[in-house]
């Protein structure tokens, strides 16, 4: 296995600690932001350094075409997902569950279109466009900006579900084409 997809792995492994940091999180118990703040960004960093040694060392592979996407969705959606329903959470560490709908419906779009193009034509090959790459970026700088209550969470937080509306826009138009 490349030490890429063993990235990719570190990333998937990473998402039961995030998880966890949030569920115990308590005011008096405020190093557990800052761990799942570090976690989160350690994944984000992970993702980066795959994806630059992947292409760099001549170690893209199908299984890293599917495990870097699904690490980078465990990561994002779990995080997201915790940071809305977890009651313990003050309102400054909540993100709204409308945005959450928002990209697990882009995401749901992109792995129904995904199927579908491979049962009718008997291939798969996912490329992420620039701009889905844009909207997981925004969605990736939502959690450290909430987490760490900074004011601009709630405007990134418009900008980011504008740009994942935007993209999954744009992967429609291409799914068209593809099946034309």
């Amino acid at each position: 296995m490349s030490l890429a997809n063993k990235i990719s792995i570190l990333r998937i492994l990473l998402v039961p600690g995030i998880i966890a940091s949030l569920v115990y999180y308590h005011p008096d118990r405020d190093g557990l932001r800052f761990l799942t703040l570090g976690l989160f960004v350690v994944g984000m960093v992970s993702d980066a350094l795959d994806g630059f040694i992947a292409r760099t060392h001549g170690q893209q592979s199908q299984l890293g075409t599917l495990l870097d996407p699904i690490a980078d969705k465990l990561l994002i959606l779990s995080t997201l997902i915790s940071c809305s329903v977890i009651q313990g959470l003050p309102a400054s560490m909540r993100i709204p569950a409308w945005f959450n709908l928002i990209v697990i419906t882009r995401d749901a779009l992109i792995v129904t279109g995904t199927v579908v193009i491979f049962f009718l034509q008997g291939r798969w090959h996912v490329r992420p466009s620039r701009l889905g790459k844009w909207a997981t970026g925004g969605q990736m700088l939502v959690i450290p900006t909430v987490l760490l209550g900074l004011p601009l969470a709630a405007p990134l937080i418009v900008v980011a579900a504008a740009l994942t509306v935007v993209s999954a826009i744009h992967y429609i138009r291409v799914g068209i084409r593809v099946l034309g």
